[in-house]
């Protein structure tokens, strides 16, 4: 008996502990959150791409990935490119699941976003099936100075939607889609939204120094709001990765910080940034679940030799301003 409830305590303790914070230990990089009848699903960079579900946003289930097979296409169009797919976005747009997601490889421009749909996320259901549309947008070294990953979907005043992107070489870019979100709209219509001065700037096909990337825009009240990552992802201990914001009454900019500088020119509200627990936060997400805000995103564990996890935190606003709740 002593023995039967020792074990309960020591298979509890790691539970209880997981209640008491929306912090999780699970591995991710890059996640993006949504729920569908009352189960939350978590997309995340990995072989095919990492699909999680959780009924509380603590507990999570590994899920099969998106892809049981690199689609055929990506390995034709960017060389090196082996299966690991970066930064997916999932968004519930006319009635049907749209993940976006990234083709590329370390440090090249060589680069191109995807699109796969399906008509639910649940796993168990019969009509379950992940439909691959191919290449939306694709980088080429030597004719594009911007990188083709890190999607992000967003939807106008006027319900048009629009596709945000970039990461280092001249920064963040917004372009419009045709109805069906499947496609570059034409004429076409792009804006840089984000972008930080290289001082060593690369080659046509090498980053530079431009470090940032991975934006997500979330329309609140009047303003929409450009989340962006700044300085180094991917290094575990080594890692300088920061969120800084800023927003505009337009979808396409300028974007501003609460100094007024454009984003740009490098402006930016610093949101979080790494500190003695977690060496670098960033790649966020914001959801809406029941009427509060949370930011998702990933940090590495100073706990951990750097490893990158999961953390989801309650997200207020003062001042029309975006801030993380003191817990």
């Amino acid at each position: 008996m002593r023995l039967a409830i020792l074990l309960l305590f020591i298979l509890g303790a790691p539970m209880s502990r997981a209640q008491d914070s929306l912090q999780t230990n699970i591995p991710v990089h890059d996640p993006v959150m949504i729920r569908q009848n009352g189960t939350y699903y978590l997309f995340a960079t990995g072989r095919g791409i990492a699909m999680w579900s959780s009924k509380d946003m603590q507990n999570w289930k590994k899920e099969k990935p998106v892809f049981s097979a690199p689609p055929g296409w990506a390995m034709k169009a960017v060389p090196g490119f082996r299966g690991h797919i970066w930064a997916p976005d999932i968004s519930l747009y006319n009635g049907v699941y749209h993940l976006y997601y990234s083709i590329s490889t370390f440090g090249k421009n060589r680069s191109c976003i995807g699109l796969a749909t399906n008509k639910t996320l649940d796993p168990a259901s019969p009509d379950y099936r992940w439909t691959d549309h191919g290449a939306l947008i694709e980088s080429v070294p030597g004719r594009d100075e911007w990188n083709a990953i890190d999607p992000n979907l967003i939807v106008d005043d006027q319900q048009h939607p629009w596709l945000s992107f970039g990461s280092f070489w001249n920064g963040i870019k917004v372009v419009k889609l045709t109805a069906d979100a499947r496609s570059i709209a034409q004429p076409q219509t792009w804006f840089t939204l984000a972008s930080v001065p290289r001082t060593k700037p690369g080659s046509d096909s090498t980053a530079g120094n431009g470090a940032i990337e991975a934006p997500f825009i979330f329309k609140k009240t009047d303003y929409y709001y450009l989340f962006a990552s700044y300085d180094y992802c991917c290094r575990g201990e080594k890692s300088t990765y920061k969120m800084r914001v800023g927003r505009s009454k337009t979808l396409t900019g300028p974007y501003l910080d609460q100094t007024g500088q454009p984003m740009t020119q490098g402006g930016g509200t610093l949101l979080l940034e790494g500190n003695a627990e977690w060496h670098g936060v960033g790649h966020n997400a914001v959801c809406t679940f029941d009427g509060a805000d949370y930011l998702v995103f990933h940090g590495y564990d100073a706990k951990d030799k750097g490893r990158s996890k999961l953390r989801v935190e309650p997200l207020d606003w003062q001042g029309d301003w975006p801030a993380l709740r003191t817990r």
